[in-house]
């Protein structure tokens, strides 16, 4: 599943800071854009684990919004 993502350069501390936009609070960085690049993946997949711990528990849930 592809997720689309922002990178941009940390100008204050050096290095890459990227995110999500989808997933709100998933953020990551790397020294390098793939180290950032590389990093997100991970963040990413942290989220949607915690997204199914919800969904086990019973306290998440999903509207449908007609089109």
């Amino acid at each position: 599943m592809e997720y689309p993502v922002i990178l941009e350069k940390d100008e204050e501390e050096g290095g890459f800071v990227v995110t999500c936009p989808l997933l709100k609070g998933c953020v990551s960085q790397g020294e390098t854009e793939e180290e950032a690049l590389e990093n997100i993946k991970d963040a990413i997949s942290l989220y949607l684990a915690g997204i199914e711990d919800l969904k086990r528990m019973g306290r998440y849930r999903t509207v449908d919004i007609p089109a």
